[in-house]
């Protein structure tokens, strides 16, 4: 009798099913490798970091060049006392004109063919061996005595020019008719002049041969050349510089 409980006990226990251990579970499918994928990977990295290496290579090759720090007028030169320098990055469609260059190009005698504004960067096309006149305006040459300019007047100056008569304010007498005469000749010709170019103080040679007179050259309006041309002729234009210097 006891055998036979043990016996329908253990076919119980059998009858249940049996439970799968841990390590008895389904098998995985082995993963795909795609090389083609990783190598793309791989190179779009390293043309990344060559990119950047360029960008950083890039913005190291820089050049020292020339910056104007005050208007230049068209005939204007450019020295040490209106420009500076400062560094760029280098780029061989812009045609600098470099710090070491500026010697040369005052030995050349180099002028703006247009006004340059101040601040501007400066390139080879601003320069040439003669200035262009802009529309609308003219030059015309002066010959100054003493007197006829006021002292220290330079190149960019802005100026008035004056009609001034031989015989203005003569003698005590002079009718009133003279002395109406005289102040309708103390007229203004131009009422502002850019001066183009006047020698510097050690260019004596720039000057009259054999006369202590100034040799002068404004830029003015077309409508005013004739009238000024005139009055120098005569040796009766006088300076005064105006606000606007």
């Amino acid at each position: 009798m006891k055998i036979q409980e043990r016996t329908g006990a253990g076919a119980g226990r059998s009858a249940a099913p049996a439970q799968p251990s841990v390590g008895d579970r389904l098998p995985t499918p082995p993963r795909e490798r795609k090389p083609a994928l990783a190598a793309l990977a791989v190179l779009l990295i390293l043309v990344g970091a060559l990119g950047a290496t360029m960008l950083v290579l890039q913005a190291g090759d820089r050049i020292e060049v020339v910056k104007v720090t005050q208007p230049i007028p068209a005939g204007g030169s450019v020295n040490t006392s209106n420009a500076e320098s400062v560094m760029v990055a280098e780029d061989a469609a812009i045609h600098y004109i470099k710090w070491t260059q500026l010697p040369e190009m005052q030995k050349q005698k180099l002028k703006a063919v247009s006004a340059i504004p101040a601040g501007a960067v400066l390139v080879g096309e601003m320069f040439g061996d003669e200035a262009g006149v802009e529309a609308g305006k003219a030059t015309v040459g002066l010959s100054l005595k003493a007197g006829q300019y006021p002292t220290g007047l330079k190149q960019g100056d802005t100026v008035a020019a004056y009609r001034v008569t031989a015989d203005a304010g003569t003698g005590s007498n002079s009718n009133s008719n003279s002395g109406s005469s005289s102040a309708a000749g103390n007229a203004v010709i131009v009422d502002q002049a850019r001066v183009t170019y006047v020698p510097g103080a050690k260019s004596s040679g720039d000057e009259l041969v054999g006369s202590t007179n100034l040799a002068v050259t404004l830029t003015v309006d077309s409508d005013k050349a004739a009238d000024l041309a005139q009055a120098a002729s005569n040796s009766e234009v006088a300076l005064v510089l105006v606000s606007g210097n």
